[in-house]
């Protein structure tokens, strides 16, 4: 995609980066509650649900971009209040039923409140993309205030993300319009993927199900 200067926004980016601090605690918070809510399920179950964790903030540009795209001006009020994803965590899973365990663990957390979630899981976008966002406001304690700081979380299995990873860079390679032939093959691929979780999560629940029978025979 064609960059964009920002000769004309410096001031405001330099006021916004004072918030950055905020943000950056926010992913923090976030991502410890998820360690050890899988450390806890792994304790528990003998079995983590999470396979790793990622986090990033959005970039200047990027979020310049989707101001833009919402008809806004640029200004650290509209930063706060239009853009939700400006810090985001991606979660990544074995299986499909552990999106849906990460979302109950998440949302069961007394200091997190839950804004809005985005079921891409029942409810694919036309590219075939699938994941679970969640938007949530966490507390972020500072030496004299609390202030509560959106994150946007993620939450995909590894297959999931490996589409998702290329059909970004496919859509990034053609400036955000790539020829229909290609989102055809792209569609066609993610019915691929949602094809092999399924076969995937059969897979491991006959091998759990051989185990249970196993131990119920040795006793």
């Amino acid at each position: 995609m064609a960059k964009i200067e920002l000769p004309d926004v410096k001031d405001i980016f330099l006021e916004y980066r004072k918030m950055q601090l905020l943000y950056q605690s926010a992913l923090k918070e976030i991502g410890t509650k998820l360690e050890i809510l899988n450390d806890e399920f792994k304790f528990v179950h003998k079995y983590n649900p999470i396979e790793h964790i990622e986090s990033r903030m959005k970039s200047e540009e990027s979020i310049v971009r989707k101001l833009m795209k919402k008809g806004q001006d640029i200004t650290v009020e509209n930063i706060e209040r239009y853009i939700d994803d400006v810090a985001g965590i991606r979660v990544i899973c074995s299986f499909t039923p552990d999106i849906y365990r990460i979302v109950d663990m998440i949302s069961n957390q007394d200091d997190i409140e839950v804004v809005k979630t985005k079921d891409y899981m029942v409810n694919p976008k036309p590219s075939g993309y699938r994941s679970y966002h969640m938007i949530v406001k966490v507390p972020i304690f500072l030496s004299d205030t609390v202030v509560p700081t959106r994150v946007e979380i993620q939450i995909r299995t590894v297959a999931m993300d490996f589409w998702a990873s290329l059909e970004h860079k496919i859509y990034y390679k053609y400036d955000g319009h790539a020829p229909e032939y290609i989102r055809s093959e792209l569609r066609e691929c993610a019915e691929m993927i949602s094809f092999l979780d399924s076969k995937m999560l059969a897979i491991n629940e006959e091998i759990h199900s051989l185990k249970q029978d196993g131990m119920r025979e040795e006793f």
